[in-house]
């Protein structure tokens, strides 16, 4: 078995289980950017650049959903947050088979 060490925010919370609602743990988009974060952070691997840490929340949020104008500008604002919460199927639930320790 193959082990890797992803470092998170020590206030972000633990992964959910698999099909729970998204807490944001952080840890998916840490480990490997979705098909929008490839494009994004122009990698298919490690953390993806739009994750971004939320203090005030204690959570990770993905930023392209949380500021479309900032991450998509090329597209108007409201189909930008609505494409993004397609691309990355917000609300979906949690779909990661990442395991911590």
């Amino acid at each position: 078995m193959r082990h890797r060490v992803i470092l998170l925010h020590a206030g972000a919370p633990r992964k959910p289980e698999a099909g729970a609602a998204c807490n944001g743990c952080g840890l998916c988009c840490a480990a490997q950017p979705c098909p929008l974060g490839m494009l994004l952070s122009r990698r298919r691997q490690g953390r993806c650049r739009a994750l971004q840490w939320q203090g005030a929340e204690g959570r990770y949020v993905c930023g392209a959903l949380a500021w479309p104008s900032r991450w998509l500008p090329w597209l108007p604002a409201a189909l930008a947050g609505r494409l993004a919460a397609r691309w990355i199927a917000a609300a979906r639930g949690c779909d990661s088979t990442l395991e911590t320790v």
